[in-house]
């Protein structure tokens, strides 16, 4: 009987110690278990920073590059202004230009209303504003065959004010209208050189140097002794340096001084050249 009790004790104490042994072993796998556990949250959050910090600066250079993308438009904007800026200045000098003939105009065609009626010589030279020496479209052949032109009938002079009151008007469209109407009718009249002149000059000054150029052309061709062959070989200069041919603008307006010295249209052309001269002498610094 004893010896069945102490065997029921050594193996209640074995027992109780195979469980103390199990709970140790337990108990520092159960610590390691939380440790890595905890190491892997604090992989996981390094990682999310990481991946904010990458967002963060993929919002920067965004911000980058659209600041980039405005600058050059800014730069862009400024380039054409300044584009802008240049084309009204030409404009407001070709205006000036014009206004200002047409100004000489209007005042020699007031003096001219005082005396006789309107006719080809005083139709002529109200329109010209730059009188040819020792005399008036009257007295000079307009087309050079040695015959003076017929005077301007009514129903002409009246096409040619129209036109011409357009143009003072600024109404280039209806001008340019009315001139080539009027050579088509009245390709011979004494008005036509003038007609030819006026039709280059609504083209010049809308900048359609192209067709201004054919304009003034055909007026030094077709009508070489009238009174406007000064200004339209002058013309013809201006017109071909707006159309980038430095070269034969420079050796018209040479042209313009050798054929009509002390001119009006000559000091124009000289002024031209010294201003192409200066442009070419800044280019090239």
């Amino acid at each position: 009987m004893k010896t069945r009790l102490a065997h029921r004790l050594v193996a209640s104490v074995g027992m109780a110690g195979a469980l103390a042994s199990a709970m140790l072993l337990a108990g520092p796998a159960s610590a390691q278990d939380s440790r890595l556990s905890l190491a892997e949250r604090v992989a996981r959050l390094e990682q999310q920073a990481q991946n904010q910090d990458k967002g963060g600066i993929g919002l920067v250079n965004q911000v980058q590059a659209l600041q980039s993308q405005v600058q050059q438009q800014q730069g862009q904007i400024e380039e054409l202004q300044h584009q802008l800026q240049l084309l009204d200045d030409k404009s407001k000098a070709q205006y000036v230009d014009l206004d200002s003939r047409l100004g000489r105009l209007e005042g020699g065609a007031a003096a001219g209303a005082k005396g006789a009626p309107a006719a080809a010589g005083s139709a002529v030279g109200a329109a010209s504003g730059t009188p040819a020496p020792g005399g008036n479209a009257a007295s000079a052949p307009a087309t050079g065959a040695g015959v003076a032109p017929a005077p301007a009938t009514a129903d002409e002079q009246s096409a040619y004010d129209a036109a011409f009151n357009a143009l003072r008007g600024g109404d280039y469209a209806s001008a340019s209208r009315g001139f080539r109407d009027f050579i088509q009718q009245h390709p011979d009249s004494a008005l036509a050189p003038n007609a030819w002149y006026w039709l280059g000059e609504s083209y010049y000054v809308t900048t359609n140097y192209s067709v201004a150029l054919e304009a003034f052309k055909r007026l030094l061709a077709q009508f070489p002794q009238s009174e406007k062959a000064p200004d339209a070989l002058l013309k013809v200069g201006y017109t071909q340096y707006e159309l980038k041919q430095v070269d034969a603008a420079k050796a018209t307006l040479q042209d313009v001084l050798k054929k009509y010295p002390g001119s009006k249209a000559a000091s124009l052309a000289q002024e031209r050249l010294n201003r192409i001269q200066l442009q070419s002498a800044q280019s090239a610094n």
